[in-house]
């Protein structure tokens, strides 16, 4: 129990760090999205979402059938 405090302590010290302004360039390159940059694997990925759910399109703005969003 000892060791675990100070463990928690050094994990959980990282996420406190500062991006600095000429870090932002680095992290607002195209593989640094969710779908890493790569239009295959977006196309794979809706092509596999399409397969289960049985729907196509929907991907953008989110709303019910009745024209509300």
């Amino acid at each position: 129990m000892k060791l675990l405090l100070p463990f928690l302590l050094l994990l959980l010290g990282g996420c406190a760090a500062d991006v600095k302004p000429w870090q932002k360039a680095t992290l607002a390159k195209p593989q640094m999205r969710p779908d890493g940059g790569n239009a295959l694997r977006v196309k794979f990925n809706e092509h596999i979402f399409v397969s289960k759910e049985g729907v196509k399109g929907g991907n953008g703005v989110s709303g019910g059938g009745c024209g509300c969003r």
